[in-house]
């Protein structure tokens, strides 16, 4: 399946703003197939829920009861990875290009980028106790929100086109990338150069 990509450290200093990103935070739906540099991968992956607390582990984005029960499926025209982000690696999946798994619209199969937001509900536990289907459904969508949402201020100051989606069609994306039960697609996201729309 491919070997494991180490990304090269992430730009923890500059960028617009946060204020001007906000402002201008707005969602893309075409891009030309020009791919991000392997180093503005870097950066954005670090953005959207890396490591910024070495010494504990702690992520850019909060995380329900610190579960970390998001993973970070990345999709690009060469296969799919799984974002490591203790290593801050790209674990390989798949090889091939299978960005139609990542959502149902046509732009996302041209974009470069598209991240896949899965929660493993296995993780959603305190001690003993477990917790209703319907809370973990709730507790996984806020955690992939906040992530997207770093995503969206990353590109912004980036100049990158990005878009947030519920379009991903779970059945494929579950049976190709071998999912378990406990894996559930919270969101898509698609991020490249912007076109004119």
């Amino acid at each position: 399946i491919g070997k494991a990509i180490a990304l090269p450290p992430p730009r923890q200093t500059g960028g617009m703003p946060l204020l001007d990103a906000l402002k201008n935070r707005h969602s893309t739906r075409s891009f030309s197939d020009k791919a991000l540099s392997l180093q503005t991968l870097s950066d954005l992956l670090w953005a959207g829920f890396g490591v910024n607390r070495p010494k504990t582990g702690m992520r850019t984005a909060p995380s329900s009861y610190n579960w970390q029960d998001i993973t970070l499926y990345v999709f690009t025209a060469e296969g799919v990875w799984t974002y490591d982000a203790v290593q801050h690696a790209l674990r390989p999946v798949k090889t091939g290009d299978h960005r139609k798994l990542a959502g149902m619209q046509s732009f996302v199969w041209e974009a470069p980028l598209s991240i896949v937001y899965v929660s493993d509900f296995s993780k959603m536990k305190q001690g003993d106790e477990d917790f209703p289907t319907e809370y973990k459904l709730k507790m996984g969508g806020i955690d992939a929100g906040h992530i997207s949402q770093n995503v969206y201020l990353f590109c912004v100051s980036e100049g990158l086109g990005v878009v947030a989606r519920a379009s991903v069609d779970p059945e494929p994306f579950v049976e190709a990338l071998g999912l378990t039960s406990d894996q559930k697609i919270m969101l898509g996201q698609t991020i490249g150069w912007p076109t004119a729309e």
